[in-house]
């Protein structure tokens, strides 16, 4: 009798942990494709494993962080917005459109004083947010086809500014934090984890981080509960323009030129690096953690592919399938939270 009685005591734990270990599959699998790649670069290549290379990698994800930040607010919310590079681009054009050129830049711009031309561009950025966050929550426009008319209009304000032109000089402030460093730590890495730090804290720490997630992962709950929802996606919106706004400000100090198109590339990697990181494209679930992962497997993974001598257009074939990959994990892992919630 007591062999009976005890026998199935044991037999929940096994289906305890199996469950346990689905469940965190959006979260596990990143961190273990992290350390795959890590491993295997170190190994195919001896100057991937170095303290100068993490260094590189530390740069080479700083922009791309920066506009994830503002981003991972959006798709917490069960949001997208795919005007972040449009609007990177026509920040980092403005900040240079009203900074004295030299004279053999043929661009017709206002020269103001460098304080004011960063007010004016991070003024510009917030604007465009809020246009979004007025069609989305105001007018009912869904989010992709909201930012995908933005994506366009920033990317026309940029061509009027520079009209096919390239200016070279930002502010010093902005010149400072993009291509300059600090006891050998470039200043945009620091501005990077600054804003990477800010965002988790305010996403774990404070009422409207609470909201997100509310909103994300139950809007209509979070509704009947009193929450007001169109003004924590209005604020969304804006807070992934302002972010866009500032990675591109450093980006066209760090690349050394602004001109059209310059950003092109930043739409993919940054909700890559939100998605990959295992941040739920139905909302309600990841946050900065799993973005600063998701960075550091497309660091890692467009560093060391480039250690290994690789074709370029088998790169970008890889981030592609890698990208793939991390989508299934995210509908996959979105089923097994609704049947468990069954």
């Amino acid at each position: 009798m007591a062999s009976s009685e005890t026998a199935p005591a044991a037999s929940p734990r096994p289906r305890g942990v199996a469950t346990f270990l689905r469940s965190q599959m959006r979260n596990i699998a990143p961190f273990l494709t992290l350390i795959f790649l890590s491993a295997f670069f170190a190994f195919a290549s001896p100057s991937f494993a170095t303290i100068d290379n993490l260094g590189n990698i530390l740069t080479q994800v700083s922009v791309t962080g920066i506009i994830a930040v503002g981003l991972t607010f959006v798709i917490l919310c069960a949001e997208i917005d795919l005007s972040i590079a449009s609007i990177a681009n026509v920040t980092g054009i403005a900040v240079a459109y009203f900074t004295l050129q030299e004279s053999y830049v043929n661009i017709a711009n206002i020269p103001l004083p460098g304080a004011i031309a960063i007010i004016l561009s991070l003024l510009l950025c917030a604007a465009l947010g809020l246009v979004n966050a007025l069609g989305l929550t105001v007018i009912g426009i869904p989010s992709f086809i909201m930012t995908l008319a933005m994506m366009q209009i920033a990317a026309g304000i940029s061509a009027l500014l520079v009209r096919g032109q390239i200016a070279y000089k930002v502010p010093n402030l902005i010149s400072t934090l993009g291509s300059g460093s600090i006891g050998g730590v470039p200043w945009i890495v620091i501005v990077a984890a600054i804003m990477l730090l800010a965002g988790h804290l305010v996403l774990t720490y404070t009422r409207f981080g609470r909201y997100v997630y509310m909103v994300g992962g139950n809007r209509e709950a979070a509704e009947y509960s009193g929450l007001n929802v169109k003004l924590i996606l209005g604020a969304v919106m804006i807070i992934s323009a302002v972010c866009s706004g500032i990675g591109g400000m450093l980006g066209v100090a760090h690349f050394g030129s602004a001109q059209q198109n310059e950003f092109d590339t930043y739409l993919l990697d940054s909700i890559a690096a939100v998605v990959v990181g295992g941040t739920s494209l139905f909302g309600g679930r990841g946050g900065i953690g799993n973005t600063i992962v998701g960075l550091f497997v497309l660091g890692v993974l467009n560093n060391g592919l480039d250690h290994v001598n690789i074709d370029s257009f088998l790169k970008i074939l890889i981030r592609g399938l890698i990208l793939l990959a991390a989508l299934v994990i995210n509908v996959y892992a979105q089923r097994l939270r609704e049947k468990t919630a069954e």
